[in-house]
């Protein structure tokens, strides 16, 4: 690596072309509330939707406050985030069927799993289905330790009496159920989705919170776990005709968890009249009049990274000290991608910038500002003027009210 690579590592970032004005909160709840304030703000000037773009340098910790902020002031949030399909409920009901249909021996626990995920018969009561957490568990504490086939499980619980009517009924439906094919692979595993989004999905709403999030993604799962196992149908087939896979329901398992992890682009859905919710690392080569880019503090811009490296080593890497100007630093140990992905979200921004930032945790401890605003040198808005965007009167400050004003004039310049 060149001298001139290396210094391109810690170069400083560059001062956006337009307007950059900040506003900054005690708490992450209230920048989040000013964020949404001024989007609805913006909106209610008749500035169109997809003129708007919030950026954030990790959606985890910012998601649910400012989804509940855009509940609270009106506005229709789109997330462009990736769903984890693995570690949802609706995908691994999938998975533990199979996992008990591909088993020559199935112990307790193995058996119960789809119960745990909420597996409900295709025609099945709202008022019986999907069985209670406690019923389930105490069936599994009931049940004998030795692994058996899924007939002698069935023959098991049917001469039981103690066991509860329900679970007779889904023991008996895994005995039931064909071997693997293409076909079958498709009715089987769309019926127990089907029922999941009928009969499971109103439970996690019932356990949600106000801002409903969990429902949200358990909604967006059992649609992407519906379009996987027509996948799975496809590829099943395919995968028969080449020899690659075997008829049975271990290697339907193994395909499906091969197509759950192979993700699309990272928008999962979109929404017209929704603004958009980005991370920092998905605006490059956009073009959006108004950038809001939030949580601009020390702990977010730049995020620490854990290195197994030593700090020393690390520095003669970076200066390119001796024998070790023969190596490659790895851009982890410097600010660049953090300081590359605030860039990017600067010059996406055609009209105007706006920066948040908190300066407190829930606990009351100090939030330092990102060292990357001393490149910015931004119009801090005074306090009172973020009060008044957040109270009834939802007054836009006037630094972000002449981005609007000069923006204007502009197109009818030209």
């Amino acid at each position: 690596m060149t001298p001139q690579n290396r210094l391109a590592l810690s170069k400083p970032l560059d001062s956006p072309d337009v307007p950059v004005v900040e506003m900054v909160s005690t708490t992450r709840r209230n920048e989040t509330r000013s964020v949404m304030a001024l989007v609805a703000t913006l909106l209610n000037q008749d500035v169109p939707v997809r003129d708007i773009a919030v950026v954030v340098r990790d959606l985890d910790p910012y998601e649910e406050p400012l989804f509940r902020a855009a509940l609270q002031h009106g506005v229709v949030p789109d997330f462009w985030t990736q769903l984890r399909v693995t570690q949802t409920r609706p995908f691994n009901l999938v998975v533990s069927i199979c996992d008990v249909l591909a088993a020559d021996s199935i112990d307790k626990h193995t058996l119960s799993q789809p119960l745990e995920h909420r597996w409900t018969p295709s025609e099945a009561s709202k008022s019986k289905w999907p069985i209670e957490p406690k019923t389930v568990q105490q069936t599994v504490a009931s049940l004998p330790d030795d692994g058996r086939t899924l007939a002698k499980w069935a023959d098991w619980t049917a001469q039981n009496d103690e066991i509860d009517d329900r679970i007779e009924l889904f023991v008996r439906w895994l005995d039931e159920v064909p071997d693997p094919r293409p076909d079958t692979i498709s009715s089987v595993l769309t019926d127990v989705v089907d029922a999941y989004a009928t009969h499971g999905l109103p439970e996690t709403e019932t356990a949600d919170s106000p801002a409903l999030l969990e429902t949200e993604t358990d909604a967006r799962a059992a649609l992407r776990v519906e379009t996987l196992v027509e996948q799975l149908r496809h590829k099943f087939a395919d995968r028969l005709d080449e020899g690659a896979a075997e008829q049975s329901w271990a290697d339907v398992a193994e395909l499906a968890s091969l197509i759950a992890t192979q993700r699309p682009g990272r928008r999962e859905h979109s929404h017209a009249r929704a603004v958009d919710v980005l991370e920092a690392n998905d605006v490059w080569g956009l073009d959006i009049p108004y950038v809001i880019v939030v949580g601009l503090t020390a702990s977010e811009w730049p995020q620490d990274t854990d290195s197994t490296t030593q700090p020393e080593f690390e520095e003669a890497i970076l200066t390119g000290s001796g024998e070790a100007s023969k190596l490659a630093p790895d851009t982890s140990w410097t600010d660049a991608r953090d300081r590359d992905h605030l860039g990017d979200a600067l010059t996406a921004a055609s009209s105007g910038v706006i920066i948040t930032r908190h300066e407190e945790t829930t606990s009351g401890d100090v939030v330092h500002p990102s060292p990357f605003l001393e490149f910015i040198d931004p119009e801090v808005v005074p306090d009172a003027e973020i009060q008044q965007l957040r109270s009834s009167e939802c007054s836009v400050p006037p630094a972000v009210q002449a981005m609007l004003s000069e923006s204007m004039e502009t197109e009818t310049d030209d």
